[in-house]
């Protein structure tokens, strides 16, 4: 299960340090290379539920090999897009079909541990579940840095020996596979999927349709309104597709808005880092991963910290640490963005990391300790939806930031050498939605008045791109303060454990 799950775990961020690559290649705009990276999270969080239902009626064994097929088969699918204009819509469709594989997989992956560890034992067990989640998100940038040198494209193939492993391994291991004669509710899939749907697609587009826009607004309060009818609807089933009774305890409330919070930073740090470390530093892929090791390193050391005093005090300290560290991490790491050193910011960034690492770990942990009488399933996806519905909304927020601070700064630099202010705001667009790294190497070509211009500020535009990616992170080291605040509302203690004889159901 271990092996199946680490497919969809680095999948969440291996993306991130492709993007310039793929973005040259394919000629994607920024808008459309940042719903490649959402996409898969977006589906990921609209379909968690229904994966963990689906292991209920038909057996989890049978859906983790059904969640692992889709999965390799639209990651091969991924990295065989084609290029030319179906390139973007190829590949945020089979990105988001991956999504679907992993919300297949994960829940059912779970109540398989769940089922075949007794009760002494399952604790242990699901902690290095859940530690493995945060650590392989971590690994996906340096595992893709390596893969991109070689091609773009490897880092979705890479999942096929490793889906070939998970596989067999499933059928060695013998797993016994129990179903539970209930209905699905299909009502309660429809209304989430479409609610993370709307309100993500109104946050994304909101760089290029504006905030002003009818359409941005509708998209986002329709999108929220759907998930409160989701949320009223749930309350009444029988057999909901998520038990929304575990809210009761404000523990585990709080457990969750605080993982939201953190999860605003942690997957969308590494793309915007990623992006920014190949376009402002000029630095490969390679040394992109390097970068983003620092805040790795941090979170490793962290998240063994935060396991100890998660034992030996509960969940309200290492929270409450970690998003101090977070927040004071990522506002120093902002405001060395633009020295365009990568070297003077290593402190900052591992200290991002380790926030980060106090926080995931203990807090997912504590959830699943407060579950009052729910199944470890039910407990682990409303978590897991949170998160990866945080990281979507965080994306989507982020870049839209980045999107119109990148296009202000460009602008204010080309009429400041002498372009139109009309000239500028084109081509600054362009610049905005066709961002790709290693500047130095890829000076504009042509003879007229905008590309003479832009050799000249190249150096200028890097600086544009560190100080709108600054907006970005002082962001997040907003989200981290706000998840401060949360954690103080924590009641403390280390919570009772939802653990039985008999294995809990997945969803």
């Amino acid at each position: 299960m271990l092996f199946a799950v680490s497919m969809t775990f680095i999948d969440q961020t291996i993306v991130s340090i492709a993007a310039p690559d793929i973005v040259r290649e394919l000629g994607l705009s920024a808008s459309g290379m940042q719903w490649v990276v959402n996409a898969y999270l977006l589906s990921l969080a609209a379909f968690f539920a229904l994966g963990g239902r689906l292991a209920d009626l038909l057996g989890p064994r049978r859906v983790v090999v059904v969640g692992t097929l889709v999965f390799v088969v639209s990651s091969v699918l991924c990295g065989c897009v084609p290029e030319g204009d179906l390139a973007q819509t190829w590949l945020i469709v089979f990105r988001a079909t991956q999504g679907l594989g992993a919300a297949l997989l994960f829940p059912a992956a779970l109540a398989v541990v769940v089922a075949v560890f007794p009760v002494d034992r399952r604790g242990r067990a699901l902690a290095l579940f859940f530690g493995l989640s945060g650590a392989l998100t971590a690994v996906g940038p340096l595992l893709g840095g390596w893969l991109t040198a070689w091609t773009w494209r490897a880092i979705f193939w890479v999942n096929v020996p490793v889906a070939v492993v998970a596989l067999v391994l499933t059928v060695l291991a013998r797993i016994p596979d129990r179903r539970r004669d209930e209905s699905l509710d299909v009502v309660g899939a429809v209304l989430i999927a479409v609610g993370m749907g709307l309100s993500v697609l109104g946050f994304q587009q909101a760089a290029s349709w504006g905030w002003g826009s009818v359409a941005t607004w509708v998209c986002i309060v329709g999108g929220l309104v759907v998930l409160v009818l989701f949320c009223r609807y749930e309350r009444d089933r029988r057999h909901p597709l998520v038990n929304l009774a575990v809210f009761r305890d404000k523990a585990f409330t709080v457990d969750a808005l605080v993982l939201f919070f953190a999860m605003l930073a942690f997957v969308p740090v590494f793309f915007f880092a990623s992006v920014y470390a190949q376009v402002s530093l000029s630095a490969s892929p390679n040394q992109a991963a390097l970068y983003l090791l620092y805040f790795f390193a941090g979170f490793a050391i962290a998240s063994q910290w935060g396991g100890r005093m998660l034992d030996k005090k509960g969940a309200r300290p290492p929270m409450k640490i970690g998003a101090v560290l977070g927040a004071v991490g990522f506002y120093l790491w902002a405001g060395k963005l633009t020295d365009l050193s990568m070297h003077d910011q290593w402190p900052y960034v591992a200290l991002a990391g380790a926030g980060i690492g106090f926080i995931l770990a203990p807090a997912s942990t504590d959830a699943v300790n407060r579950s009052i009488g729910a199944s470890y399933g039910e407990v682990t996806g409303i978590t897991q939806t949170v998160r990866n519905y945080a990281a979507s909304v965080g994306l989507a927020v982020f870049g839209t930031i980045l999107t119109h601070r990148m296009t202000d700064n460009v602008v204010s630099t080309l009429t400041s050498h002498g372009l139109s202010s009309a000239r500028a705001h084109d081509v600054a667009d362009d610049i905005a939605q066709a961002v790709t790294g290693n500047a130095d190497a890829r000076q504009p070509t042509g003879t007229g008045a905008a590309a003479s211009t832009m050799r000249e500020v190249m150096a200028d535009v890097r600086t544009d791109f560190a100080e709108a990616n600054q907006w970005v992170f002082y962001g997040m080291a907003i989200a981290l303060a706000v998840a401060f605040f949360c954690a103080l509302r924590h009641p403390g203690g280390r919570g009772g454990t939802a653990a039985r004889d008999d294995p809990p159901p997945a969803g």
